[in-house]
């Protein structure tokens, strides 16, 4: 596993911005695993669902897969962690 860059002069694993997938609300309609240029999410096969295989390569502020998400299956922090970073 590399470096995935920084944000804003920091190291990208160092900024907690990331989707959650809450498995009990997926059902597998693959929208976010098939939207994300950035490959963030990967498939679980064995469980239908779609889980957060590299999280750090989510581009920091970016939550349009939740907004696709019709089962408000996949959620991120508050922007506010963003705003007091490097505070």
């Amino acid at each position: 596993m590399g470096s995935y860059g920084t944000w804003q002069g920091m190291p990208r694993e160092q900024v907690p911005w990331y989707p959650m997938v809450d498995s009990a609300k997926c059902h597998g309609c693959k929208e976010c695993y098939d939207f994300c240029s950035q490959k963030v999410y990967a498939w679980d096969a064995e469980n239908d669902k779609t889980v957060v295989a590299e999280p750090y390569r989510c581009i920091v502020g970016c939550s349009t897969c939740a907004s696709l998400c019709k089962e408000g299956a996949i959620f991120f922090p508050p922007l506010s962690i963003l705003k007091n970073m490097g505070r």
